[in-house]
């Protein structure tokens, strides 16, 4: 198998530690799928393992972030014998009846140059199969790379996520609503290098074990791009009904929400991450007006990142869809955020009033007390997710 990188490729003198990483994540995500070996080729990561597991690790390949292009390749003795008999047997059965060889050689050494294998494995397929050459639009297409000890065939071309290997550009912490957004928020982050954590708000006790069920299965779901995911859970209701007392009123929402960014920054200091994440889209709700989102980024220290501000609804349901959250995001659960809060929006809260509030409420005292209250649970693999999206 071939693994054709992106980005990466791009990068200058410090390309070597972003090849590094890719590899860590790979054997991570292979990890129980047999032997295997990885040969870095420049931008281009040949995997080689037994064929009897090779369904599981295309499946595999095709979530390594830092990937583009996925190619099921097979080994061939560097020879043109072997090469034309690869193709013949890969195109035989096929539906088409024009072909054409696409050859390329990364050792430049070798014999034959890649027009004269092409034109050498085009004539024995010819021969063999009875197929005419198309050079511009053939039905089929069969690709040769001639490696230094090796040739890869293959005739297939699949995409990969793309973007950064996970691990390269630091850790941000998750801010989980167990909604549809925060999910295609940290797949974002992921694919800019972030290794992400996550940390769910619950309103319990006054609410119930649903929303904490569908975090977990989101963060397994995601879990399958980075592997290891961590989510913190912290029991959130009798925080929101002492800001409720207190008087918040229509800054409800808004006050639960700051108080929510100051425990995630302090929980993630904590942790050693660098940033924190959200599923904010501008406009989305009263609370991600301009304005609102000002007031709720000012709680933190660390830079909190929002990767889905200008994504329309339907871009992220979309997205959510594909991979595979958006089934868990939509089971009905009680929400956290319209606990004790106003039926009346704000949609230009008042600083000064809100941080009347907090202080009623002994935030300096009330932050480290929810950061020490965070249960920490390690949702594992996609098998393990189906199962807990089911019992929810």
């Amino acid at each position: 198998m071939l693994l054709k990188l992106g980005e990466i490729v791009l990068r200058g003198r410090n390309r070597w530690r972003f090849y590094a990483q890719l590899q860590r994540n790979v054997k991570r995500a292979f990890r129980d799928v047999g032997p295997l070996e990885l040969r870095q080729r420049g931008g281009v990561l040949a995997v080689l393992a037994p064929d009897e597991h090779a369904d599981a690790l295309l499946a595999r390949a095709r979530d390594v972030i830092g990937v583009n292009v996925v190619h099921p390749a097979r080994v061939l003795e560097k020879t043109p014998e072997a090469a034309a008999a690869a193709a013949i047997q890969l195109l035989r059965d096929r539906p088409g009846r024009t072909f054409a060889v696409r050859a390329r050689r990364r050792d430049k050494q070798w014999a034959l140059t890649s027009h004269e294998l092409a034109a050498l494995v085009g004539r024995a397929v010819q021969d063999e199969l009875d197929l005419d050459v198309d050079l511009d639009e053939p039905d089929l297409e069969i690709h040769l790379e001639v490696d230094r000890s090796e040739i890869f065939a293959y005739t297939e071309k699949l995409p990969g996520p793309g973007g950064l290997p996970v691990g390269t550009s630091g850790r941000a912490l998750v801010l989980l609503s167990g909604g549809i957004d925060s999910p295609v928020a940290a797949f974002r982050v992921m694919k800019r290098g972030l290794r992400c954590d996550f940390v769910h708000f619950s309103g319990r006790p006054f609410t119930g074990p649903e929303s904490i069920y569908k975090a977990y299965a989101q963060v397994a779901r995601l879990d399958r791009f980075q592997g290891g995911s961590r989510l913190f859970v912290v029991p959130f209701g009798h925080a929101q009904r002492e800001l409720a007392t207190a008087r918040a009123g229509r800054l409800q929402v808004l006050a639960q929400r700051r108080l929510m960014v100051h425990v995630a920054a302090a929980l993630a200091e904590r942790e050693d991450a660098q940033a924190l994440v959200t599923g904010d889209a501008l406009g989305q709700v009263s609370s991600q007006t301009l304005h609102n989102l000002a007031v709720v980024e000012e709680a933190s220290p660390l830079p909190l990142l929002r990767p889905l501000l200008a994504w329309d609804k339907s871009e992220i349901v979309r997205e959510a869809e594909s991979l595979g959250t958006l089934d868990v995001s939509t089971l009905p659960a009680d929400d956290c955020c319209t606990l004790f809060a106003s039926p009346l929006a704000e949609t230009r809260a008042d600083r000064r009033k809100l941080q009347r509030v907090e202080g009623l409420v002994e935030l300096p005292a009330l932050v480290p007390r929810l950061v020490a209250s965070a249960e920490l649970v390690r949702p594992g693999s996609p098998r393990r997710t189906a199962e807990t999206a089911e019992r929810v």
